[in-house]
C-alpha cells in the first residue's frame, strides 16, 4: 500500500493522508508490538478527512479514540495475532 502524507502532528503523533492507488484518506497513528515499528491507518470519508485537516484539537481527539481502539472497525489493514501498541 503506498500511501502519501498530507500533513503530519509531530506533537499528537498522527498523520493524515491518502492512499496513493485509491484515493482513500485516512489518519494514521505510530505503533509498535516489540519486533517492528509501523502505523495503523484509519479509513475517513472526504468530510471526515477535511475536517481533521482544518480542526487539529478534534483531529487529535480520533487520534486518541484510534489509541484507545475505539475506531477498530475503520482499519484499512486489519491487525495480526500480535498487534502493536500505541507509541
Amino acid at each position: 500500500m503506498k500511501v502519501h502524507d498530507d500533513f503530519f502532528s509531530h506533537e499528537d503523533r498522527y498523520s493524515l493522508g491518502r492512499v496513493e492507488d485509491t484515493g482513500q484518506r485516512f489518519m494514521s497513528i505510530p505503533v509498535s508490538n516489540g519486533l517492528v515499528d509501523y502505523e495503523e491507518f484509519y479509513a475517513l470519508s472526504r468530510v471526515e478527512y477535511e475536517g481533521l485537516l482544518a480542526d487539529p484539537k478534534e483531529a487529535a481527539r480520533f487520534a486518541e479514540q484510534c489509541r484507545r481502539r475505539e475506531q477498530d472497525e475503520r482499519l484499512i489493514q486489519k491487525p495480526g495475532w500480535n498487534r502493536g501498541t500505541p507509541v
